[in-house]
């Protein structure tokens, strides 16, 4: 195991296993996202695909809350001081300056999860409010303790939603259900979450960790390559034709069948015995 230590600790950072442990550590604010929080789980995700040790990853957080969206109080000073800080806003907001700061924010922050090469899972321990439940819904696969709550809030702001959410939630749950949450932005609890499928399992909080352990190692068992280019596939199915997605399905194949694990795979199967993956 190694420690990769942050100062001042707002975003906590281990490797065990071959997994890759992200955890927002800001309890006293429900783990509200500041920029340099965001800007470093986004470089955690972007180390992980490029690293061969890693092969899956979790993202979780402390205290009570998962995410409780972007904290706007706390926009100014990064953390670190080898962090540049991000421009102070013009004195008079120019057209486009809003659209600028979503493309290079909370999108670029969604865009990580979803691009990221490796299998990531969220483990929401609390209330996952907009960009927060974004964050988690961009995720592969979400395990959530009984106690969490999807709230789509911008709506209680006036505000349209950002960070992806227009685009995530129609593909989990349709474009009915997507409208109500978006509309009302009601609190849905986790074990409804479950049921309209924005979850893939709801377990007692404190059973939350080693649900995500469990699930990660045996993802950090498998072909990695070939779970990247899965991923890909899938997240590209529904935004393509059918023959976009047959051509695009064979050319992963293709590439996954040059890889390590593939031959494993296939070797391990002739002769009956278990394979044993290395993610190259």
């Amino acid at each position: 195991m190694t420690e990769a230590p942050d100062a001042p600790d707002t975003i906590l950072h281990r490797t065990a296993g071959n997994v890759s442990w992200i955890t927002l550590n800001r309890p006293e604010a429900m783990n509200a996202l500041t920029w340099d929080q965001r800007e470093r789980v986004i470089a955690l995700l972007s180390d992980a695909s490029a690293d061969p040790d890693v092969r899956a990853v979790v993202l979780t957080a402390t205290g009570k809350g998962f995410c409780a969206g972007a904290d706007l109080r706390a926009a100014g000073t990064p953390a670190t001081p080898n962090t540049p800080a991000p421009p102070p806003p013009p004195a008079e907001r120019v057209a486009g300056d809003v659209a600028r700061m979503i493309r290079l924010g909370a999108q670029r922050l969604i865009t990580a999860v979803l691009d990221c090469e490796k299998p990531v899972i969220a483990a929401v321990n609390g209330t996952a409010a907009g960009i927060g439940a974004h964050l988690a819904l961009a995720c592969d696969l979400v395990i959530a303790a009984e106690e969490a709550r999807f709230i789509e809030v911008f709506v209680r702001r006036g505000l349209v939603p950002d960070g992806g959410g227009a685009y995530l939630l129609p593909r989990l749950i349709g474009p009915q259900k997507a409208k109500e949450l978006i509309f009302f932005g009601d609190a849905v609890p986790a074990a409804e979450a479950e049921r309209l499928g924005l979850v893939n399992k709801v377990v007692p909080a404190q059973e939350l960790q080693a649900a995500a352990r469990e699930w990660a190692e045996r993802l950090a068992q498998g072909p990695t390559r070939a779970l990247a280019l899965a991923k890909q596939l899938v997240n590209a199915s529904l935004d393509g034709d059918r023959a976009a997605a047959l051509a695009a399905e064979a050319t992963a194949q293709e590439i996954n069948m040059g890889t390590a694990d593939a031959n494993e795979g296939v070797a391990s199967f002739v002769e009956r015995r278990t394979p044993k993956y290395t993610g190259r």
